[in-house]
């Protein structure tokens, strides 16, 4: 069977995971590929004689090596001589003469090649007292990070903090240096870091119960704009001068509608899709974040409101937030069997072939999703457990979606019910992860894509 390509399969024996370069260049590279490699070449540069003269051995942590010397004369590794027999630790860059340069012997570099593998075990020096929220003293859960200050706490405990604040001042103090707070949102780089420090020590995690609290008090999906005061000014100010100083942030700033207006101290969150501003409010029955990606659009909101768009404040249409089931489709998602437009034509000619729509199709197995027919592990969504055809979500999700449900009509496709030609054709081992499927069209017409991968780390 022709092999594909995982996208986060192991190294292969067939890749090249290190290098030995010749400072000669008149002598060839090495190219190690398996994790235990004899090496056998010149040994003189007076000589193009090949002898075996050492055996590298990958260690477990991808970035060294561990290099035995199999020749009767002694190998210098960084200056440090390794006789016959025993072995020493080697890393990227590391020079290896085969004996005394001045002897005339054969001296090389190893270069180790960066795989997505070693790039897991890289390593960073921090204390773990930077990475602990001020306010509960533990670290980060769901980290969020204040603006301009840059300091980082839970979002559980921030959210208490701004609901607290809002309550009983006009703008919200960082907890930690007391500097007024203009904007916070969720730091995806740090959240990867709060859980690599879990892992490594497991004693620093709370327990599930503090964990399901701190969620429940999370209120920030999307980033937050907080303070709409301007502040350059430091002489005293009267009150018309506060009130003149005050940033209009949206269509609700000053004015009225639905029995609401914002005021100075009121957090506004910024679509993602037209930039505009709108009110932060919750519990009021109105979608403003996507439940697929936790971005916030302002479709809904204004729509609820009855507000317009206006040169000044910009709204989004109403096509771009709006509930599952209203959604109409007519073209298959690019996103849709992982990009491969081949798996992409057949699942249009079956369709058309079925003499049915996109939307037909589209719409039979929403139903299925509503009646939890379908296995959500692989759903590209955020809370998937919670999607249904009411829920809210952009267009972006939508087509993530709409991708998800097509693997499925695909595959629960009997054979007979494919085009003739590629009914019998077999699956790649690698299924809808392989990467071969997306610069080698004849590999793409060949092999089954939409399969589950047989080999790899995702059997």
């Amino acid at each position: 069977m022709e092999k594909g390509e995982s996208s986060s399969a192991k190294l292969s024996e067939d890749e090249v995971w290190a290098k030995l370069i010749p400072v000669d260049s008149r002598y060839s590279e090495i190219e190690l590929r398996l994790k235990e490699t004899v090496i056998c070449s010149e040994v003189m540069n007076s000589s193009s004689e090949k002898q075996e003269w050492c055996k590298i051995t990958r260690n477990v942590d991808l970035v060294s090596a561990m290099m035995q010397n199999n020749s009767s004369k002694a190998i210098v590794i960084d200056g440090t001589v390794v006789q016959d027999e025993h072995a020493a630790v080697i890393k990227c860059g590391s020079e290896i003469s085969l004996g005394p340069s001045d002897e005339g012997f054969v001296k090389y570099r190893l270069e180790m090649m960066p795989t997505e593998e070693s790039r897991r075990y890289m390593q960073i020096s921090l204390d773990v007292e930077d990475a602990k929220c001020c306010i509960c003293l533990n670290i980060w859960h769901d980290v969020v990070t204040a603006a301009p200050c840059l300091h980082n706490f839970c979002n559980g405990c921030f959210s208490e903090w701004l609901r607290r604040s809002q309550e009983r001042r006009s703008s919200v103090l960082c907890p930690q240096c007391r500097a007024v707070v203009q904007f916070v949102g969720r730091n995806h780089f740090l959240h990867n870091i709060e859980e690599d420090i879990l892992l490594a020590d497991p004693s620093l995690k709370r327990s599930s119960e503090d964990f399901v609290l701190l969620d429940s008090c999370a209120s920030i999906k999307s980033p937050l704009v907080l303070s709409s005061r301007k502040s350059r000014r430091k002489r005293e100010r009267s009150p018309s001068d506060a009130a003149n100083s005050w940033e209009p942030l949206c269509p609700q700033c000053g004015i009225e509608f639905g029995g609401f207006q914002c005021n100075e101290s009121t957090v506004h969150l910024q679509c993602q899709a037209c930039g505009g501003m709108m009110p932060s409010r919750l519990n009021i029955g109105v979608q403003q974040h996507c439940l697929g990606c936790d971005r916030a659009f302002c479709a809904a909101y204004w729509r609820s409101q009855g507000v317009n768009g206006s040169n000044l404040h910009p709204l989004c249409s109403p096509e771009t937030f709006k509930p599952i089931a209203e959604r109409t489709i007519t073209r298959i998602p690019s996103l849709a069997h992982e990009k491969n437009h081949y798996e992409q034509n057949i699942t249009e000619r079956c369709i058309r072939e079925m003499t049915r729509s996109l939307q037909d199709v589209v719409a039979d197995w929403i139903l299925k999703l509503d009646k939890r027919e379908i296995d959500r592990t692989r759903m590209p969504l955020n809370h998937a457990e919670m999607i249904t055809s009411s829920t809210y979500t952009c267009s972006e999700c939508y087509d993530k979606l709409v991708s998800f449900l097509l693997y499925w009509f695909r595959v629960t496709m009997t054979t007979h019910l494919l085009p003739s030609e590629v009914g019998q054709r077999e699956d790649c081992w690698y299924g809808y992860a392989c990467r071969t499927q997306h610069h080698n069209q004849e590999h793409a017409r060949k092999r089954n894509h939409v399969c589950r991968p047989t080999r790899g780390s995702h059997m």
